[in-house]
């Protein structure tokens, strides 16, 4: 090849280091633990980055609520489908069909939230990005009101669906009536938002929404993924806590969450099933979930429904966590959710807290930072569950004490 005559433009390496050089000027680049879970001892696990072999720690983030991950249940269901049909699902279900295990568990979510079908995803994210870019699009003129602290796999499906999009203040039901009174009335609007915002940890306003809704002649689509199984008689969220599902168009939730296993779904009334089914890109060319990550599934979601022992105990801990932490003077954040954000406020000092906890105490929670949430409002998420103690508790709140004291932040000191 003559490479005297060729072309010079864009250095390529020079662009890509530079967007890399820039997370690490703002103190923000990710690092992602290299960890093992020890299974059936949830929450310890093994560390493997920086050590002379595996090292014990405690995962304290983790969105495993309710550890079923573990479960003795669910890791039978899947060994037995292991076993009996292999590891792989065959390709997508309009090539490999539909294995049994999918249809029963479509089943069970179906009847989870109180509606006449539901549909299997790969993951939530993808459940989110495919039902709303293809509902959009199936609705000529749709106009979609959002809020704006909706996860990013709902702004990716609602800017994908090409439609207009109307963003309302954080669970304001004021700012979105203001936004749907001033649109044409005779066109299609959907409401999207979520029950359980995971970064602060306060709850939506299911009753108002909907009431705005019937007034509007809105669908409305609710993501419930840090919600299902946490909440409800029988796990199927805050719309069942608060009795408000059959008032929801469609219902969004995970499985890799408190159910601890992997996938999303959808659940609504069999036509809208249908249309995604028969519509959405992302469900019809992905190959479907392996029936062993289905089978799990069912065993867990089965569970849940029968038994709240999880969901009680889960929420007993994030109770003490908190009051252990405020009357630390730790700036914890209010919420009336399983989710503990301790504010910080500076990427860099959330990630040298993170590093910290993890290199001396043994402690592993990750920083969060933007764009995850608003810059200046970097915090660590503490998710507890049923197994950790009230020792494992005031370890923690004594080794923040001490590392807020070595890093010279502020305490909410009780007057």
């Amino acid at each position: 090849m003559d490479t005297e005559g060729a072309i010079r433009g864009v250095d390529y390496a020079r662009v890509f280091n530079s967007a890399i050089d820039r997370l690490h000027a703002e103190g923000r680049y990710r690092v992602f633990i290299d960890i093992l879970r020890n299974k059936g001892m949830f929450p310890n696990a093994r560390c493997f980055a920086g050590h002379n072999g595996p090292k014990p720690i405690t995962v304290w983030c983790s969105n495993d609520y309710l550890a079923m991950g573990q479960h003795p249940k669910v890791i039978a269901a899947m060994e037995e489908a292991l076993h009996d049909v292999g590891a792989g699902s065959g390709g997508t279900r309009n090539i490999g069909g539909n294995t049994h295990y999918h249809i029963e568990l479509e089943h069970e979510l179906a009847d989870l939230h109180g509606k006449e079908g539901a549909l299997l995803f790969t993951s939530g994210y993808v459940s989110n990005e495919a039902t709303l870019s293809t509902l959009a699009k199936v609705l000529p003129g749709c106009i979609v009101y959002s809020d704006e602290l909706n996860h990013a796999s709902m702004i990716a499906g609602i800017r994908n669906s090409g439609c207009e999009k109307r963003v309302f203040r954080h669970n304001d039901v004021a700012h979105l009536e203001e936004l749907l009174a001033a649109d044409d009335p005779s066109v299609p609007k959907l409401i999207a938002f979520e029950s359980v915002y995971s970064m602060d940890g306060d709850v939506a306003p299911l009753h108002a929404i909907c009431d705005l809704a019937d007034k509007y002649n809105a669908l409305t689509y609710l993501d419930e993924v840090h919600a299902v199984g946490m909440y409800g008689a029988r796990g199927g969220g805050i719309s069942e806590r608060d009795e408000a599902a059959e008032r929801i168009t469609i219902i969004e939730g995970t499985l890799g969450k408190a159910f601890g296993v992997m996938g999303g779904y959808i659940a609504a009334d069999q036509t809208i099933i249908d249309v995604i089914r028969s519509y959405a890109p992302g469900f019809i060319f992905t190959t479907s979930l392996s029936p062993v990550l289905v089978a799990g599934v069912l065993a867990s979601v089965r569970h849940l429904k029968a038994s709240s022992a999880e969901r009680e105990g889960q929420q007993a801990a994030a109770a003490t966590l908190k009051a252990m932490m405020a009357e630390a003077g730790l700036p914890v954040m209010p919420s009336t959710t399983h989710i503990v954000p301790l504010m910080v406020g500076d990427p860099v000092k959330a990630k040298k807290i993170s590093d910290i906890l993890l290199a001396e105490y043994g402690v592993y929670v990750q920083p969060i930072n933007y764009p995850t949430v608003p810059r200046g409002t970097e915090r660590l998420r503490f998710t507890p569950g049923p197994a950790h103690d009230e020792a494992m508790m005031r370890e923690l709140t004594q080794a923040l004490v001490e590392i807020w004291g070595r890093l010279e932040l502020e305490l909410r000191l009780a007057a």
